[in-house]
């Protein structure tokens, strides 16, 4: 019998997985169950409890799977470790019945530009591909719908957490810096060893992508044995927006939509997995052409009076933010702050004290923000709320200035999500648009 905690996307794209199978499974989360997903375990019979883990606390099953947002200190997953069950992540469960090539992408930042990336390059060259894991579909609904040749699969440490046997054929590393330290002692040691596990099944016929320039990576590569082929990726990027591997021409991004330095480390490594799977460098180029990336990531809304505004609400966390200041080339007001996960803002002091005339402060509290910013930013005001915060911005931008949603911050605080928060940024552009018409 199969137990899987969590009813989200990971837990009932493992159920439905589980019943095409033929195997047992019964389904328990905490929380209330969202009506999407309570229909489909209805429509296709699988047993499941919501509001507690009663029933799921006196079964003893053969296989339990734990959705990544369950911590291992939960009570529930305690309870089943002291009887012996260790819980494994969807990700492994849906590997043990995959065909398919596996391409697995995991980082602190650009997983998901570089995850959708990968696919639409892949896909627009005709090749059967999925786009699935901690985006879209989960791994294992994808492998329930169908046999793909290609899963393109976005990949969380929480996920990497749970796997034994898993491995994808090629593996990229974009980065590491702090993240989720709260979920791993607050010690940057085990957060590295947990990006690393993308790697620790793969053998001498895989690939592992990283970026070379990241400290974190080059010393963890210094210290361990890899098994896998290691494709180093430098990301030079001359004047003119040719990016080059050595002296090899791997694409042209001026005339793409992904901007700055950051976006040519997703490019190249994206098109070192299209090359790795058979294609030209003239296929990648068209489809990079074409590919518009997901809403949140350096979003350009539009201008008003001669002001950029651009969303930036996926950018939770410092390393993120370090990326979005480089890309951008004008004054800027900064809309930052949320709820901490520890930050140290001392990396942007450069970049801050160059480019940004005015911080707006968003968030519940924002002291360590105005702490570490006074006397560095000439402007800065104290907000709780998106409307006021972005009617200060615009009172303080002028002309060929950017307003930037770049929060380094989670956006629990006053948010439902990241979406939330950038959708509440795009409405207040908006409305301002509205007014100034």
């Amino acid at each position: 019998m199969i137990v899987i905690l969590g009813a989200g996307e990971s837990g009932v794209g493992a159920a439905l997985l589980a019943k095409k199978l033929g195997l047992s499974v019964f389904v328990s989360d905490q929380g209330i169950i969202r009506s999407q997903y309570k229909a489909e375990l209805i429509e296709y019979d699988i047993d499941f409890e919501e509001g507690s883990h009663e029933i799921a606390e006196q079964l003893q099953p053969d296989i339990l799977i734990k959705s990544p947002g369950i911590p291992e200190e939960s009570e529930i997953v305690k309870l089943y470790k002291q009887n012996g069950i260790n819980a494994i992540s969807e990700i492994e469960f849906a590997y043990s019945y995959c065909k398919g090539i596996i391409i697995g992408i995991t980082g602190s930042n650009g997983k998901t530009t570089t995850t959708n990336l990968c696919y639409h390059i892949l896909n627009e060259n005709g090749l059967h591909v999925s786009k699935c894991g901690n985006v879209g579909y989960s791994f294992a609904r994808a492998v329930a719908s169908s046999d793909f040749k290609y899963y393109v699969l976005e990949l969380s440490s929480f996920q990497l957490d749970g796997i034994i046997n898993f491995k994808p054929h090629i593996g990229i590393l974009l980065n590491i810096t702090a993240d989720h330290l709260d979920r791993y002692q607050y010690n940057m040691e085990l957060y590295i060893q947990s990006k690393f596990k993308i790697t620790k099944n793969q053998t001498a016929d895989d690939h592992l992508i990283v970026y070379n320039e990241d400290e974190n990576i080059q010393k963890y590569l210094s210290e361990h044995p890899i098994q896998a082929k290691i494709i180093s990726i430098h990301a030079d990027l001359n004047d003119t927006g040719k990016l080059y591997q050595g002296n090899n021409l791997v694409a042209d991004i001026s005339t793409s939509r992904l901007q700055g330095r950051h976006n040519a480390i997703n490019i190249c490594s994206a098109a070192q997995v299209a090359l790795l799977c058979g294609l030209s460098q003239v296929q990648v180029q068209a489809a990079l052409d074409s590919f518009v990336n997901d809403p949140h990531r350096l979003e350009w809304l539009g201008s008003i009076h001669g002001v950029d505004y651009i969303n930036d609400s996926k950018a939770t966390n410092v390393d993120s933010v370090f990326w979005a200041l480089d890309a951008i080339h004008k004054p800027l007001v900064w809309v930052a702050g949320g709820q901490d996960k520890g930050n140290d803002y001392s990396v942007l002091l450069p970049l801050v004290s160059k480019k940004v005339k005015a911080l707006i402060c968003l968030g519940l509290d924002n002291t360590k923000l105005i702490k570490t910013f006074s006397g560095i930013v000439p402007i800065i005001k104290d907000t709780q709320s998106m409307s006021v915060a972005i009617a200060e911005a615009a009172q303080i931008a002028s002309a060929g200035d950017a307003i930037l949603l770049s929060p380094a911050c989670a956006s629990f605080d006053l948010f439902k999500n990241y979406e939330d928060r950038g959708n509440q940024f795009k409405e207040g552009f908006k409305l301002l648009k509205i007014k100034n018409i």
